[in-house]
């Protein structure tokens, strides 16, 4: 989708579409995980965890840091990663209301 058509969405519809590209990627998903079960955790190691390599980890932290699902310290020459609860929630609570919204019904 072209950046000029994000304009025709709601903010919310936006914001949806931003947290599902969190997890949108299995790269992703797994460094979640990852930080999920290590709590906080480098790039280094994420690499070392990962079939993947640096730049490639380092491209999908970047885009997970800015959904805002993780956050990082920067502690020169090293950022530790770790998952940013609020947004975590918020992801959560966003999907679980999508997801509740539908209603069966006789369809097609």
């Amino acid at each position: 989708m072209g950046l000029t058509k994000t304009e025709i969405f709601s903010d919310q519809q936006n914001r949806i579409a931003d947290l599902a590209k969190a997890f949108a990627h299995p790269a992703r998903v797994a460094i979640l995980q990852v930080l999920i079960a290590k709590k906080a955790c480098v790039c280094g190691d994420l690499v070392d965890e990962l079939p993947l390599a640096q730049p490639t980890v380092s491209q999908h932290l970047k885009e997970l840091k800015r959904i805002g699902i993780i956050k990082g310290e920067i502690d020169p020459p090293r950022v530790c990663y770790c998952i940013n609860e609020t947004v975590w929630e918020e992801a959560r609570q966003t999907f679980g209301t999508l997801l509740d919204s539908f209603v069966p019904a006789t369809c097609c």
